[in-house]
C-alpha cells in the first residue's frame, strides 16, 4: 500500500466538492452545505485563493482531503496554520491516511514559520478526538467558538438583506 499527498489542482473541484458532501453528511450538516463547484473554484484556485486543498491517495485512488488556510496570532507574531477540514473516506480509513494528511500539514506549517496549527471538532465526535489526542493535540477548552453570518452579518455591515 501506498499513500501520496499532493496539493490539489483545478482539475481536482469535482472531487473536493464530493469529499466536502460527505463530510458534511458524516457530521449530520448536509443540509448546511451551500458550496458548489463554481463558488469552491473560485475561492480556492481563482486570482485570490482563500484555502488550500491536500489531497491523500491510496494506491492512486483518491482516499481523502484536507483544507486549510492561515491564520496570524498577535501574541506570537506569527501565522499560523487552521485546518478547516480534514475527511478519510470510510473504506480508507485505519490505513494511516489521517495521519499522513496531520503530518504533511505539520511539515507545512514549519516550513512556512507557522507557531501552530488549530481546528475543531465536534464534541460528538470522540474517534476524531481520540486520534487528536495520540497525535499530542491539547484541547482549547477555555475558549469558545463564537460566529456571525447570514442576516446578522448583514445587518451588523449595513448591508441589505
Amino acid at each position: 500500500m501506498t499513500i501520496h499527498i499532493r496539493f490539489a489542482e483545478a482539475r481536482d473541484i469535482d472531487l473536493i466538492h464530493g469529499f466536502i458532501l460527505a463530510l458534511a453528511d458524516y457530521e449530520r450538516l448536509a443540509h448546511a452545505v451551500r458550496a458548489d463547484k463554481a463558488v469552491l473554484a473560485h475561492h480556492l484556485f481563482g486570482p485570490r485563493p482563500a484555502a488550500e486543498v491536500l489531497i491523500a491517495e491510496k494506491d492512486g485512488a483518491a482516499a481523502g482531503f484536507a483544507l486549510f488556510f492561515h491564520n496570524f496570532s498577535t501574541f506570537e507574531g506569527r501565522p499560523g496554520l487552521y485546518l478547516e477540514d480534514l475527511y478519510v473516506s470510510p473504506e480508507a480509513r485505519g490505513a494511516g491516511i489521517g495521519r499522513a494528511l496531520f503530518a504533511r500539514l505539520a511539515r507545512i506549517a514549519v516550513e512556512r514559520d507557522c507557531a501552530r496549527m488549530e481546528w475543531a471538532v465536534l464534541d460528538w465526535n470522540s474517534p476524531a478526538i481520540a486520534f487528536y489526542r495520540s497525535l499530542g493535540a491539547e484541547a482549547m477548552d477555555e475558549w469558545t467558538v463564537n460566529r456571525l453570518d447570514g442576516a446578522a452579518l448583514a445587518a451588523l455591515a449595513g448591508a441589505p438583506t
